[in-house]
């Protein structure tokens, strides 16, 4: 594929060397704008475009390097919003609309809950989030929102992060008692992790293929049999901005789904399950990758193996 010739991926080449230049990463004018720019690039659906096929290695390259940019400036997006929003004197979760991503994350929570209800046969009481950041607003939604009795574990490397994100919930009566914080590196996370029901991965945990399959390996090795995993992954020109996570990276688990929005909300959501509990159903490891067609307007089931009985989807359906 002559994927350098493409007049979209020559745009995205373009603002790649634009970015590339900045001297800083920091939120700032034109730091937002290229951005801005890049995202509503990436964002069209209708692209025949598979990056997993690009042989091009400059392409390659520059979108590997490029991943890395977005990921160094959403940290730095997310730093100085928490920054303002903690020092309000009020409630700061009252301010969190100024996060200018806020209506997707609302999105994206909502359906990863709808995904989660449908292949979860209980309410989950206790959920770990890898990779949590300053802005943990995945966590403080679901919280909000969704699982108003549910624990929520936050785990990130950086302290400085968890410092930011624990002021923004520790005037909150509720979730100042619910959402809890642990400065760790995910790989030194070992006793503990089988406590979870259910364990989100940032998409920002491992950059790369290499470092992400490594994480998914150690959650993999850890984590209670018949727990669920939710992942974060991209499709077609999303996957400029965060990188792939495929079903062959998932050795272990059982993947239950993959969806594809093909609205504003930039990540694909793929959730799996811990092989060896009981509701395995007979089901065996996959050992080779499962390419799904991006038909966005359903949820995409590969190995589900047992539906959501009605009382279960009724249980769900009553806290929202």
């Amino acid at each position: 594929m002559a994927c350098e010739n493409n007049l979209v991926v020559k745009q995205i080449i373009d603002l790649y060397s634009q970015i590339s230049n900045l001297e800083s990463l920091k939120p700032s004018k034109n730091v937002d704008t290229l951005f801005g720019q890049l995202v509503s690039t990436c964002l069209p659906t209708d692209t025949d475009i598979d990056v997993t096929k690009i042989h091009d290695e400059k392409v390659k390259d520059m979108r590997s390097h490029l991943i890395k940019l977005c990921g160094e400036a959403e940290g730095y997006l997310e730093q100085y919003f928490s920054t303002i929003i903690g020092s309000f004197e009020d409630n700061p979760l009252n301010h969190l609309h100024i996060f200018p991503y806020y209506n997707n994350y609302l999105k994206l929570s909502k359906l990863e809950f709808d995904l989660l209800a449908q292949h979860t046969s209980h309410v989950p009481t206790k959920i770990a989030f890898i990779g949590s950041g300053p802005m943990p607003l995945t966590s403080i939604v679901l919280a909000k929102f969704h699982l108003p009795n549910t624990t929520i574990h936050n785990f990130d490397i950086d302290s400085q992060a968890n410092t930011l994100a624990s002021n923004l919930v520790s005037r909150d009566p509720d979730l100042s008692e619910r959402m809890i914080f642990h400065t760790t590196d995910v790989l030194n996370a070992k006793e503990g992790l089988d406590q979870y029901d259910v364990v989100f991965l940032a998409a920002l945990v491992g950059m790369d293929k290499e470092s992400k399959v490594k994480a998914i390996e150690h959650l993999e090795k850890h984590m209670a049999p018949g727990a669920v995993l939710m992942l974060r992954s991209a499709h077609g020109l999303r996957a400029f901005l965060y990188p792939i996570v495929d079903s062959c990276d998932l050795k272990g688990f059982e993947v239950l789904s993959i969806f594809h929005p093909s609205d504003d909300v930039v990540n694909s959501v793929v959730i799996a399950r811990k092989l060896g509990g009981s509701s395995e159903a007979g089901s065996s490891q996959i050992e080779r990758c499962v390419i799904m067609p991006c038909n966005c307007s359903k949820i995409h089931a590969i190995m589900n193996s047992r539906g959501m009985k009605k009382s279960m989807i009724e249980e769900f359906s009553a806290i929202e």
